[in-house]
């Protein structure tokens, strides 16, 4: 992932079908569920879309190594989680990982780079994503890609945050998608 890019961050069916007649490239699924992961997935493969499901909060799928398998057979192309371990167990599957961290002072910050010590995801993501300052920050230290999530409401803010060196911006304002 080489260019700046618009992720569309879907809740629901209507968001996600926005998202599929919309330009975005990658589809992260926030909260899919076991009944209709494997559909959306096709729907979105069949759009030209890469899909990425947000494990931590999906219905009905185990947060472990066994729903990391199957969400794998299922075809999904990464995940999105908080947690280490599944960041570990969704690279032993070959999968393309974003671990979420949430900024809450400047300790949180300093934690990111303790925890990427031992998770080693391809991407990270910052929540929430009005934080340029923050990205900035931590694009001097790292070599990984930053996505920045939550909040955003505006090209300006997007502009933003493009500007201090993240590589995308997700997020669930249809119009900026």
């Amino acid at each position: 992932m080489n260019e700046s890019l618009i992720i569309a961050a879907v809740k629901n069916e209507a968001e996600f079908q926005a998202a599929l007649a919309s330009d975005v490239k990658l589809i992260f699924h926030l909260v899919p569920n076991i009944m209709t992961l494997q559909d959306n997935i096709k729907q979105a493969h069949s759009s030209g879309k890469s899909f990425f499901i947000h494990l931590d909060l999906a219905e009905g799928i185990a947060k472990d190594k066994f729903g990391v398998k199957y969400v794998k057979t299922l075809g999904v192309d990464g995940i999105i989680t908080t947690r280490a371990n599944i960041v570990k167990f969704a690279k032993e599957e070959k999968l393309f990982t974003v671990q979420r961290f949430f900024i809450l002072d400047s300790r949180s910050v300093e934690a990111i780079f303790e925890t990427l010590k031992s998770s080693k995801p391809d991407m990270i993501e910052i929540m929430p994503g009005v934080v340029p300052k923050i990205i900035s920050r931590l694009k001097e230290r790292l070599t990984i890609p930053i996505i920045a999530g939550g909040l955003i409401e505006t090209k300006d803010e997007v502009q933003a945050i493009f500007n201090s060196g993240a590589k995308g911006v997700s997020t669930g304002k249809k119009t900026l998608w």
